[in-house]
């Protein structure tokens, strides 16, 4: 049997997660990260940073940098909470929905061509598969923690 951690490693380079660039779109190439918050921020209304930042595991200080250049490449507005000045809404620019639609359709396109070589009872295995593991690592108490070498 393969080692599963050879499994989990082939995996992530075989999706992507390894490169520095994750896609281009529209003369922006966009990294990992900053399409991880695009995704997040689109999926929500005005999150604040701190819940982006919680959402994706990430300190605050790097996630602020992140957003730095998301605002800079014309992707993301930063707006004052207009209750509570210290806090910061994110929300995406016509530019920024622009991008995360592409790269929402280029990944749903990629994994609609590797769903095509599975039957629907594999994929329908997979997917649940997928979900049980998301679970036990929901559980696991070094979720979302760095591993100390």
């Amino acid at each position: 049997m393969q080692d599963e951690r050879e499994l989990f490693q082939m995996m992530t380079r075989r999706f992507g997660l390894l490169n520095k660039n994750c896609c281009t779109v529209g003369g922006c190439d966009i990294s990992l990260v900053q399409s991880h918050i695009l995704y997040e921020i689109d999926r929500r209304h005005k999150p604040s940073m701190q819940q982006v930042a919680e959402i994706l595991g990430t300190d605050i200080t790097t996630f602020s940098r992140q957003v730095q250049s998301l605002i800079k490449m014309k992707l993301v507005q930063k707006t004052p909470d207009p209750v509570d000045r210290r806090i910061h809404t994110l929300s995406l620019t016509t530019e920024g929905k622009f991008v995360a639609t592409a790269i929402d359709t280029q990944m749903n396109d990629y994994l609609e061509e590797i769903f095509s070589y599975m039957s629907e009872f594999e994929k329908e295995t997979l997917i649940r598969s997928i979900k049980l593991f998301n679970d036990a690592m929901g559980k696991s108490s070094r979720c979302c923690t760095p591993v100390s070498g």
